[in-house]
């Protein structure tokens, strides 16, 4: 029997993530994400399931938790916002040079700074640019709904563990903090300890006579092996490039104009491109669901049918940089959004398209 209930989008993500098999949340409070953590302690899921839940000292200690357990083989993650986000970084960083999968939840605020506590999606370059130090990519998905929070959270786990990388939830404090109905997803239980054994050779969890000594790190001090590492992280990126785009089309097939849009904005957006339409004017929209991979080949493909696209973001222009690197200068690309936690309305989105794009 189907599960539906009334949640908010941070609540989503805790349920789902023990329903997913998690072993251990480590993770310190920061408005707009902290039902996360609250919603976990109340479920006490110590009690049923085994997984560990516990408030770090600092976003810093958090990550680095994080870090150790997935060293051992275990589905492990953390949640913050904007600003905590960038405290986790390094530890980010290190997880990428190590190859060790986590699950990162980012329910963005708006900055730069302490900013708001109002939504953004400012981060976008955070993520998909690479945050930290090196030349490592997280894949990030963008939820738009709060069922998305729930699902996405199951997917990131299985993402993460098929590429030993982070995966990161990007979300914005509105899909955060918004109610709706969610089916949840059916339990997995934990791995046992031979599963971990089976699943993740890798994995620190003690030497056994037939293989040597696992070792954890993203040390290596000698030029060439070095080198080596990088090669086998970017031929593992090229490989989630071509298998792990996601995105979703909406009256695209006969459209002239095209919006491009995530999260909340997309949400929005998708209104617009009706009030559009209600109007005679043929507008389609495409939502990345994968920032990272991003749908570049789409959107080029798209650049040949229509004449102009509108990127609508909570920031002051960041992924609307991708898409003309997508398009490359074949038609025209505009930007609108809002910053300091303003969301538009479906009509400031209609008259930002009719201004910048249809009557260009």
């Amino acid at each position: 029997m189907e599960e539906i209930v009334l949640m908010k989008g941070n609540e989503a993500i805790a349920h789902a993530a023990i329903r997913s098999g998690c072993d251990g949340y480590f993770g310190y409070p920061i408005t707009p994400q902290s039902e996360v953590m609250e919603t976990l302690m109340e479920l006490k899921p110590w009690e049923t399931t085994g997984m560990v839940v516990l408030q770090a000292e600092s976003e810093t200690a958090s990550i680095n938790m994080v870090y150790g357990a997935a060293g051992c083989g275990k589905r492990t993650m953390t949640s913050s916002s904007s600003p905590g986000i960038s405290l986790m970084q390094e530890g980010m960083s290190y997880m990428a040079g190590a190859e060790l999968p986590a699950v990162v939840v980012n329910v963005m605020r708006g900055g730069p700074g302490l900013g708001t506590i109002q939504p953004s999606q400012a981060d976008y370059f955070q993520t998909v640019k690479g945050g930290g130090h090196g030349d490592y990519r997280v894949i990030a998905l963008a939820p738009a709904s709060v069922q998305e929070m729930a699902d996405f959270t199951v997917l990131a786990f299985d993402l993460a563990f098929k590429y030993r990388v982070t995966c990161m939830l990007l979300a914005d404090g509105v899909i955060g903090q918004m109610m709706e109905k969610v089916q949840l997803p059916p339990f997995r239980p934990r791995w046992t300890e031979e599963e971990i054994r089976r699943q993740t050779p890798w994995a620190i969890m003690g030497k056994t006579p037939d293989r040597k000594p696992n070792v954890i790190t993203s040390l290596a001090l000698q030029a060439d092996e070095m080198e080596e590492i990088n090669l086998r992280l970017q031929g593992r990126y090229r490989e989630i490039e071509k298998n792990e785009v996601r995105f979703e089309e909406i009256m695209c097939d006969d459209a002239e104009y095209l919006v491009v849009a995530f999260g909340i904005s997309a949400r929005v957006s998708q209104k617009a491109v009706e009030l559009a339409r209600q109007e005679g004017y043929k507008i389609g929209l495409l939502r990345p669901i994968t920032l990272y991979p991003f749908p570049t080949n789409e959107i080029s493909r798209l650049a040949d049918q229509v004449k102009g696209m509108l990127t609508v973001e909570l920031s002051a222009g960041q992924m609307v940089e991708d898409v003309r690197l997508a398009v490359n200068g074949r038609i025209p690309v505009e930007f609108y959004g809002r910053m300091g936690g303003i969301v538009p309305s479906p009509d400031e989105v209609l008259r930002a398209l009719k201004e910048k794009v249809i009557r260009k």
